[in-house]
């Protein structure tokens, strides 16, 4: 005990300086009990390592092999890193004599087998880090008496089985890219676990009887599986802080699902096809700190306008940003989604208008409209129409009333916000807020949809009427067409989204193909079309039979040849054009060196003759004396996101590839513990 104790007691008074002597080869020891041995390109341990060291790091050393003997007199071992070396074996008993041993680190290793003795002795071990190895086995009897661990890290390996982990104390196990089946609760018997992450196992179904048995589980990664929907059994999981449910074929995710995971502080729904997210999850996720959404295709329209603002407002950190981005509509294509500001999303402008009706002791007032949602002048109403008037008068004077006149305020009908009268009808809202429409001559029905033919005992002037169509093609290209649906929306307010169908009438494939778009996107571009081709396009309102309320026009594309003339034509005049430039600034030069030669004669009253490309070079080699040259300028690193292909249309790569990295390299070690 006295010799311990002296050696404890020179190490503590011995300066910094001459601990050096203390260290093995190639290591460097910054306090009496820690041994950094990094990169030492050594096949075997280092030896010479002091008793009294509690932390020693040995990772990328190019270590081979490990033997018993080498671990010798380091009883006061709590610590040992051997990460990221070249060990392919562990022999039984190797750690046996390191008694206090509780961090052992060996990933980023060649370990293919675990025996049953691999771990013997270790009965205080915490942490047992084993991921990034080529492990394909494991002895069923090789954990057994690590009743201490705290933490096991297996992910990463080639297992295909795993043995029964009967652990009292496991809090985290890692299971990641294996090749294990989802594991059922003879498997691990961890009442205490808070930390489970399978993902990458290829998981089918989650076992419900094993996640029931988790009364302390905070922590859940199931990403990168074949889940088709959202497990039950999470329901009842409410203490979960941390959930990862990306890579899955779940389809559209049920909202209400997520009711029973309030507490949850981190989320990755990640590459779920997910277009759109509703702004209920403003209330669903009270708790949330970091939210991940990457490689999902999303709508930025107005509906998804809240989502930047929400995570600026409760602080919420976006997990892979750079990978967050907009696939419609076409001018937010690419676009990175938390940098977007609200008008972005294309929301439409909101405007409040009160309107009164003035009411007079012997006229009534004019009513004098302008409706900007429709391009046609609202006609004038039929005396029977008129709510102001009584059954069987004759209609006033359209004359305005005179201030004098007026008695008071009655606002008995005003207006509506929206219009959704058809065919030219004024739409009216009483005190009841009851919605009435006022149909023009030759107009009936509840939204004047109906239109009446005049009788023919009247004597009627026919008046030849133009309507807009409600379907135009704006632009129309080889490959694409600019549909404008403005007006087709514009007359039908209450529908909530447009589906349009359309085919090739001149190739021999005429089936017809379906897009849905929101209401809230009137325009929409029709792309992969064939040239010099007939289309037929009709818009019908989302939710009903394609037969119903359906609008069609038929477009034809351009040719390739035309496209390409143009695109020729285009290549011409961007030639011609420097062309006639150069030959411009050749022409000014020439005169210019006339001129200096011709200074030149005169002031030296010599008949030498000028030599012209002695003139040119003295400004480069005025730039070569000066050390002025000009610099290459560096390649670009990234790859061109915009192709153009003659006058196809423009693709954009929206995502990019999210790589993980297996292996840990850094030089660095983080900090365990």
């Amino acid at each position: 005990m006295k010799p311990l104790l002296l050696s404890l007691l020179v190490c503590i008074l011995l300066p910094p300086f001459a601990l050096a002597s203390f260290c093995p080869k190639d290591c460097a020891c910054t306090s009496p009990d820690s041994i950094i041995c990094f990169q030492r390109r050594a096949a075997t341990m280092p030896s010479g390592v002091p008793p009294l060291t509690k932390n020693l790091y040995v990772f990328q050393n190019g270590i081979e092999s490990l033997h018993r003997d080498e671990f010798i007199g380091l009883e006061n071992l709590e610590l040992l890193d051997l990460s990221q070396n070249k060990i392919t074996q562990l022999p039984n008993h190797v750690f046996e004599t390191l008694t206090s041993l509780r961090n052992l680190d060996l990933s980023s290793n060649q370990i293919n087998h675990i025996s049953q003795d691999s771990f013997a002795g270790l009965e205080l071990l915490e942490r047992l880090y084993l991921y990034n190895n080529a492990i394909t086995s494991i002895h069923p009897a090789a954990f057994d008496g690590l009743e201490q661990l705290l933490e096991l890290k297996l992910q990463g390996n080639k297992l295909t089985m795993l043995p029964p982990l009967k652990m009292p104390r496991l809090l985290l196990l890692d299971l990641r890219l294996n090749m294990i089946p989802s594991p059922g609760p003879t498997d691990l018997q961890t009442p205490k676990l808070e930390s489970l992450k399978l993902g990458g196992l290829g998981i089918k179904n989650l076992n419900e009887e094993l996640l029931g048995s988790f009364k302390n589980l905070h922590e859940l990664d199931i990403s990168n599986n074949q889940l088709n929907a959202f497990p039950p059994i999470l329901r009842e999981a409410r203490g979960l802080v941390i959930l990862s449910m990306a890579g899955n074929p779940m389809g559209p995710l049920r909202w209400e699902d997520f009711g029973y995971l309030a507490e949850l502080q981190e989320l990755d729904i990640s590459n779920l096809s997910l277009q759109s997210l509703p702004e209920s999850m403003t209330q669903l996720f009270p708790n949330l700190k970091r939210l991940t959404v990457a490689e999902n295709p999303f709508n930025c329209l107005c509906t998804m306008a809240w989502f930047p603002s929400w995570l600026w407002d409760q602080q919420i950190q976006l997990g892979r940003t750079e990978e967050t981005r907009c696939h419609f509509p076409p001018r937010n294509a690419g676009e990175v989604l938390e940098r977007l500001k609200h008008r972005d999303f294309g929301c439409p402008t909101t405007t409040t208008i009160t309107t009164s009706t003035l009411k007079t002791t012997t006229q009534a007032p004019a009513l004098i409209t302008t409706v900007h949602s429709t391009t046609h002048a609202t006609p004038l109403l039929k005396p029977s129409d008129d709510p102001l008037m009584e059954a069987g008068s004759d209609l006033p004077p359209l004359v305005p009333a005179s201030p004098s006149s007026i008695t008071d305020l009655d606002v008995r009908f005003s207006l509506c916000l929206s219009n959704i009268c058809l065919n030219g009808g004024t739409c009216w809202v009483d005190r009841q807020g009851h919605h009435e429409c006022t149909c023009p001559r030759g107009t009936s029905g509840k939204y004047c949809q109906n239109e009446d033919d005049p009788p023919p005992s009247e004597d009627v002037t026919t008046a030849t009427v133009t309507m807009e169509p409600e379907i135009i093609a704006q632009i129309v290209k080889s490959s694409s067409i600019l549909l404008d649906l403005h007006r087709y929306i514009e007359m039908r307010p209450y529908i909530r989204g447009v589906r349009l169908t359309y085919r090739n009438l001149s190739g021999a494939d005429k089936r017809p193909k379906q897009l849905n778009i929101p209401a809230s996107y009137p325009e929409y571009t029709l792309r992969g079309l064939q040239p010099n081709s007939t289309y037929s396009v009709c818009a019908s309102p989302l939710g009903e039979p394609s037969d119903v309320d359906s609008m069609c026009t038929e477009v034809r594309t351009s040719s390739q040849q035309a496209a390409t003339a143009r695109m020729e034509d285009r290549q011409l005049t961007t030639t011609l054009v420097p062309a006639v430039a150069i030959l411009l600034l050749l022409v000014l030069v020439a005169v210019a060196v006339g001129v200096a030669c011709y200074m030149h004669r005169k002031r030296t009253h010599l008949e030498l003759e000028c030599n012209h490309s002695q003139l040119e070079l003295e400004g480069v080699k005025a730039g070569l004396d000066n050390g002025t040259l000009p610099q290459k300028q560096s390649e670009s690193l990234f790859t061109p996101s915009v192709v153009q292909n003659g006058a196809l249309d423009y693709e954009v790569q929206l995502m990019q590839e999210h790589n993980t990295a297996n292996n840990n390299t850094n030089s660095l070690k983080p900090s365990y513990f």
